[in-house]
Parts: structure tokens; C-alpha cells; sequence
């Protein structure tokens, strides 16, 4: 790209900017909405377009109609997107619709474009031209190195935190003397602040910049010296915005700042997919487009050629559910479809099993792996369809995260358990003999090389020796006893002790668990839910030595993602996919509408929740299945779940439900065998679920019974309790559906079988 462009010579003269329209072919691709896109090039214009519109096409139909036009040159049109695969792809698209090559034009990701327009102008904000952009490994070593410049205990304050903290102040374009003092408070003891100062100007000291610098520097720029500001303003005659409901708010700033000379904004985007908040985006930046350009056209892009009208209508009314939003329909001309399947399970196992089940049959049938999706709302829900998959000799892909077995967190538990079996195991000994943090460091572990070698022995052998002699001293000798000790009775303990009770009692005295719940990097929920599920997962087998086996036989399975095989991800990471068949499993109470989420973001992180059930289910072209399970097994316990609300916010006209639970059975039963009600194929038959929870302590199952009100027996405003979000008071009554205002959940809607007077 030629950074030297001049504006003088490229602007188009008054002939050339209202030359006749070409008859281009492209105009015979576009229908009457998304033509009206295109042509609509005078003024802001906000292009709502709907999953499976034909947004790229707009987008890049419609730049390519300004330059065929000769409304403006290359030169002055900016279009920005997110990702340079997107940018990559759009610009070969112009090109081609162009039929020719297109020189010195601003085609890029935010943070590309903001490079070049900083590599210009760098001196202005401190910085040489030949500046440095770090990654994200070189951000966080000098975070580090300004934590131990500040005698800040790195452990208990991670670098990790510290730069999520300083990225998402830039996020929102604040510079260290634009943040307030009580921002940040809750880290390094109120130091956040004083932490930013310091590396923005060793940053500076370095002539580098990092991602989030790029945009908030060019919004200083633009402040503080509007000749820069107005010629960017003169330049730009067209911008161009793709996945507008997805801007931060400092790429909001950025784009609001450069729009105002022309005006001739189009920002394509979707406020009922906006589901990246966790990262900085802000969905009131769609939102309030007409306000913020006064006499802006909405134009809504509502045909959707993707899914069949059944998947369309279970999904708009779903989102319909939502209120902050500026409201579409789409719809479609292909044939109904099958409808959407909604299943009720009784536990994740049996989730995992029955859709394995329907995507072998797919596959008989022919359908394409391929084109078979499972999408789940958090990383750990992969681990019981990854072990299903393996079992029935289904090939699958694990996308956007890595393989359950795989993940830090569960390799360092088996490496615990791996030593319990075979403490000669030095591979997972030397993994695990310093974490957590036991003062354990290098020179103490090439004592334990050096005497395992002459001794020809085990590192554990060795570590045995080395503390009962005065080879090691302090801290490192009571720390490599103290877990020699803890080994020793933890074996004991494998010989009488269920798994998931073993594994817990390990991960508690060792601190593992505890590490990670003190741990304030954004990955370590995560990793407790994971190490949650591993728990849960133990339970299926009888000895230590056949999970052990168990592992190696799915650590051995094939690493490659070539071929057919089932797509398994993130409801997040299919964003911008479709499939043929998508499968939705996790729709429960807690996990989808995540409880972490809503704890933090109340009503605006329940719609995204929902905008995020809305994307999996428009990812689907022609079936769609959602499912949820009755028990959950957490920690070793089975516990009892509700239904998500979107499960009873999907219509009737549009889905078709069906469910292994019996609800009217009567666990009173006497024959009823209460150790085995965990089992799909007798708690299935048995159980009720509206009037008990199932829980699992131990291998030992209790039973709560909860007592069944008749219709009229609650009243708006009084108190209950519920044996999952405790005391509360009724504010709306459906029906045995409750809404109830919990004193620590919040605002849940519950069955009325599941509470009980306070």
C-alpha cells in the first residue's frame, strides 16, 4: 500500500464522481434489499443484516459499485474489518467484481489501518515510525518486568491479570490519565493505575507499541491535532464498516471521529449477534447508529439463504425475547424443513450417547461429517462427547480449543494420578513437583538428575533420599517431604476410596485447586470448570489403573483433522459457519445461560446469552437439535438441573420436543434400587424429575423430596426457598412457572415443584 497517496491528484473530478453505473454482472446476483444496500451511497447508512443475508456480498458489492462508478478512487475509501482472513477474502471479491487491480487503497483490520495511519504520524505521540508492535508473550514479559520493578508478588498478582486489566482500558480508548482513580482498586492493592503509567512509558522508552496502543494513539492523534484529524476526515470520501456489532468502543471513537467529513458511512452489522462482550465489544454501538448520525438510513436485510423456515422461526422467536435490539424478521423462500428437536436427557452421559447416536445415523444415511456440528457453551463440555466419539470409532475435530485430555489443568491432575500409580513415573513426578509452587525450583531438581543417576533410580527414590539427608535445606526439604508424605497417603487412600473422592481429596491438599481459584487470569474459571468435569468424569470408572489405561487409549487417537470427521467447538467459535446439521446440547439453568455470566452482567449478559443461542441455531441449514440432561455430575455429585429458559422460549409451531424423562413416575417406589438410579437405563424410567433432586455423594445417593403445590398455592411477593438459589420472593407466577428475585442468584424463572415455602 503506498502511504504517500496523493489527495490532490486522485480526487475525482465532477464527471467522474457521478458517472453512469456500470451493467455490471453482479446486480443480477443481489435481490431487492440487498441492492438497495449498494445503491444507497449518499449519507450514513446502518445495513442490518440478518445470519445468512448475504452480508459479505453487500459489503463487497457495494464497494465495488463505488469504485466501478468512479465515485471515488481506491485511495479514498476505507474499509475495515476484523480479521485479515476477512480483508484477504473481500478484497479479492472487489477485485474480481471490478476486473482489475486496486492500488493505495485502506482495506484492513482496525488495527492495520491504525498502524499505517500511525507509522505517518508517530512522532506526535512520542513514538519513531519504525516503532515495534508486540505480541501478546512480549506485552506480558514486560508486565512482568514492571510488577518486579514494583516489588509486586507476581504469584499472587499475575502479569496475565494485570495487562486484561490495561487492555481493556484501551479497549475503551482510556489512556493512563483518563482512567479514574477507583478503576482497577481491586488489584495489586490499588496500584493499577500507577502500573499503566509506568508501562506506557517504558513502552515508549522502547519505541514499541502494543494492539490496544495502536488504536488509542491514533485517537490522541486525532484529538490533539485536527490537521491530521481533517485530513483522514478529506481523504475518506467512503468508509466501510463489516461486523459493526462488534466495535469496542475505542474503534467506535475511531470510526466516529473519521466519518464526520463525508458522512458516507455504511456499517454492516447484526445487533442480534453480538456476542463478544467479554472481549470489549459494545452492542449500544449498533444500537444507537441513528442517533449518532442524525438522518441515517436503516435498511434491513431479511431473506435468509441459509436455514429452512422452521430453524428461522425457532430462532427470531427466541431472540424476540431480547428488548435491547432494533428488530428484524427473517425469513426464507426454501421449504419448511424438518423442525427443530428439542431432547430432555437424563444426564450428560446419555446426552452425548443419543447424539452420537444420530450422527452415526446421518452418516448412514450419507450425510457428510463434515457438515456436522456439536457446538457447546463452554470449553469442558467437550470432554464427554470427545470419550462418545472415541468409544463408537466416530472421527471428530476439536475446533478454536484444544482436546479435553490436552488442556494444562487435566494433564497436571492425571500426572497426580499417574504417580499414584506408579510413582517410578518420573515424567509425571518432575510435571508436577513444583506445581503449585512448592519452592522447588531448578538447581533442586538437578540434585534429584543427578542422585536418580548414580542411584539408578526412580526421581522419587531419589527425592526420598535427598530428604533424609542435608542436601537440601529450608523450604525446598519441607516442600518435597511434605509431598512425598501426601503421595504416600493419598496410594493408601486409592485402595479404598472412589476415584472422584480421591481425585478431590488431592487437588484440595496439594493446593492445586486452591491455585487456581486465587488465580486472576481470565483462563482460570475455565479451568475449574474443567477440573470439575474430570471429577465428574472418574466416576465411570472402577479402579485408577483402568482410567489410566483409558487415557492412553484417547491420547492415542488420531491427532490429524484431515478427512470427514464431526466438527466439535464453541458456540463462540462458530460465529460465521454453517452446517448441515448442528447439534445444541448444555441447555440448562447455570450452564447455557451461564451462571458466571449473569452473576457478572445481569440483564445485558442474559441477551447476549440468548444472542448466543440465536448464532448456534442459525449456524444450522437444515437440522437443528437441542438438548438438556436432568443430572449433572459435578464434583462427584450428581446434582438435579433445570431447563434453560430458552428451551421454553423456543415456539411450539416450530419445534418438536421429546424427552427420557418420566415425570410421572413416583421414586417412592419400593423396588426402586437408589444405587443405581444414576444409571440412564433405570433412573430413566423412574425418575420424577419436577419433584426430586438427585445427588451423589461418594457413590452413596440420597434423595430430597420436594413437596408438589397445587396451581393457586403461591402468591407475587411471598418468600421461598429453592435447594439451588436458596430464599427469594415471587414476582411473577405462570402457571407451577415462577419468577422468583433470589437473594444471591438474582432474577431466575423456576418450577413451582421445586420450591417450597420459607
Amino acid at each position: 500500500m503506498n502511504d504517500s497517496f496523493d489527495l490532490a491528484e486522485s480526487s475525482p473530478n465532477t464527471q467522474s464522481y457521478g458517472a453512469k453505473i456500470s451493467a455490471s454482472s453482479y446486480w443480477s446476483e443481489l435481490n431487492k434489499d440487498q441492492r438497495k444496500a449498494v445503491e444507497t451511497v449518499d449519507g450514513p447508512v446502518l445495513v442490518l443484516a440478518g445470519a445468512g443475508t448475504g452480508k459479505t456480498r453487500v459489503l463487497t458489492t457495494r464497494l465495488a459499485h463505488i469504485l466501478d462508478s468512479g465515485l471515488a478512487h481506491p485511495g479514498e475509501t476505507l474499509t475495515v474489518t476484523f480479521t485479515n482472513k476477512a480483508a484477504r477474502e473481500m478484497k479479492d471479491r472487489v477485485e474480481r467484481l471490478v476486473r482489475r487491480p486496486m492500488e493505495g487503497w485502506y482495506l484492513g483490520t482496525f488495527h492495520s489501518i491504525a498502524a499505517r495511519v500511525l507509522r505517518k504520524h508517530a512522532e506526535l505521540v512520542g513514538l519513531k515510525s519504525n516503532f515495534t508492535i508486540l505480541d501478546t508473550d512480549d506485552q506480558l514479559r514486560l508486565l512482568k518486568q514492571g510488577l518486579e520493578a514494583h516489588d509486586i508478588d507476581e504469584k499472587r498478582w499475575p502479569a496475565r491479570s494485570l495487562g486484561a486489566i490495561i487492555n481493556r482500558w484501551k479497549d475503551r480508548g482510556l489512556a493512563p490519565d483518563q482512567v479514574t482513580d477507583t478503576e482497577g482498586s481491586d488489584f495489586a492493592n490499588g496500584r493499577t493505575l500507577e502500573l499503566y503509567h509506568d508501562y506506557q512509558e517504558r513502552l515508549r522508552s522502547l519505541n514499541a507499541a502494543d494492539f490496544g496502543d495502536l488504536l488509542m494513539h491514533n485517537l490522541t492523534l486525532f484529538s490533539n491535532d485536527k490537521g491530521v484529524l481533517r485530513e483522514y476526515q478529506d481523504r475518506f470520501r467512503f468508509i466501510l464498516v463489516d461486523e459493526y456489532q462488534d466495535t469496542n468502543v475505542s474503534q467506535y471513537l475511531w470510526l466516529r471521529l473519521l466519518a464526520q467529513g463525508h458522512r458516507n458511512i455504511c456499517c454492516v452489522g447484526d445487533d442480534d449477534q453480538s456476542i463478544y462482550a467479554w472481549r470489549g465489544a459494545e452492542v449500544g454501538n449498533i444500537l444507537r447508529f441513528e442517533k449518532d448520525f442524525p438522518g441515517a438510513q436503516v435498511i434491513r436485510l431479511e431473506r435468509n439463504y441459509r436455514s429452512t423456515s422452521h430453524i428461522l422461526g425457532a430462532a427470531s422467536d427466541l431472540i424476540a425475547h431480547n428488548r435491547d435490539r432494533l428488530g428484524k424478521t427473517l425469513w426464507t423462500e426454501s421449504n419448511e424443513g424438518e423442525k427443530v428437536t428439542v431432547h430432555g436427557l437424563w444426564d450428560g452421559e446419555a446426552e452425548a450417547r443419543v447424539i452420537g447416536e444420530h450422527i452415526e445415523t446421518e452418516r448412514s444415511d450419507g450425510q457428510a461429517l463434515n457438515d456436522i456440528a456439536v457446538l457447546v457453551r463452554a470449553g469442558h463440555q467437550t470432554r464427554p462427547f470427545e470419550e462418545r466419539f472415541i468409544q463408537i470409532g466416530l472421527p471428530y475435530r476439536v475446533i478454536g480449543v484444544m482436546r479435553f485430555y490436552e488442556r494444562l489443568e487435566i494433564r497436571d491432575a492425571i500426572a497426580y494420578l499417574r504417580v499414584i500409580s506408579q510413582e517410578d513415573d518420573d515424567l509425571a513426578f518432575e510435571r508436577i513437583i513444583n506445581r503449585p509452587k512448592r519452592g522447588i525450583g531448578v538447581t533442586s531438581l538437578q540434585k534429584l538428575h543427578v542422585v536418580s543417576r548414580a542411584n539408578g533410580c526412580s526421581l522419587m527414590a531419589a527425592a526420598r533420599d535427598l530428604t533424609d539427608s542435608d542436601e537440601l535445606r529450608g523450604a525446598t526439604r519441607t516442600g518435597l517431604a511434605n509431598l512425598i508424605s501426601h503421595f504416600d497417603r493419598w496410594r493408601n487412600l486409592s485402595a479404598v476410596q472412589a476415584l472422584p473422592s480421591l481425585i478431590q481429596t488431592i487437588l484440595d491438599d496439594s493446593g492445586y485447586l486452591e491455585m487456581w481459584r486465587k488465580d486472576r487470569s481470565i483462563q482460570a474459571p475455565g479451568r475449574l470448570e474443567n477440573l470439575n468435569e474430570l471429577i465428574g468424569a472418574l466416576d465411570e470408572f472402577e479402579t485408577l489403573d483402568s482410567f489410566l489405561e483409558h487415557i492412553s487409549l484417547v491420547m492415542d487417537n488420531a491427532e490429524t483433522e484431515d478427512g470427514d470427521m464431526v466438527n466439535v467447538m464453541t458456540l463462540h467459535g462458530a460465529k460465521g459457519l454453517e452446517f448441515d446439521s448442528v447439534y445444541l446440547p448444555g441447555w440448562e439453568e447455570g450452564l447455557f445461560p451461564h451462571q458466571r455470566a449473569l452473576d457478572e452482567g445481569g440483564l445485558h449478559a442474559l441477551e447476549e446469552e440468548r444472542r448466543l443461542a440465536y448464532v448456534g441455531l442459525t449456524r444450522a441449514r437444515q437440522r437443528a437439535t437441542v438438548s438438556y440432561a436432568a443430572n449433572r455430575n459435578l464434583f462427584g455429585k450428581w446434582s438435579s438441573e433445570l431447563p434453560s429458559r430458552f428451551v421454553s422460549e423456543l415456539p411450539e409451531e416450530h419445534v418438536t420436543r421429546t424427552s427420557e424423562i418420566n415425570t410421572t413416575a413416583d421414586l417412592t417406589e419400593p423396588d426402586l434400587d437408589y444405587q443405581n438410579i444414576h444409571r440412564p437405563d433405570i433412573g430413566r424410567r423412574r425418575s420424577n424429575w419436577g419433584r426430586y433432586a438427585i445427588r451423589q455423594r461418594n457413590r452413596t445417593y440420597e434423595t430430597i423430596a420436594v413437596e408438589n403445590h397445587a396451581p393457586g398455592t403461591f402468591q407475587i411477593g411471598k418468600r421461598i426457598f429453592h435447594q439451588k438459589f436458596g430464599y427469594g420472593k415471587i414476582t411473577d407466577i405462570d402457571g407451577n412457572k415462577l419468577e422468583v428475585s433470589f437473594e444471591k442468584a438474582g432474577l431466575k424463572k423456576v418450577m413451582g415443584s421445586y420450591v417450597e415455602p420459607a
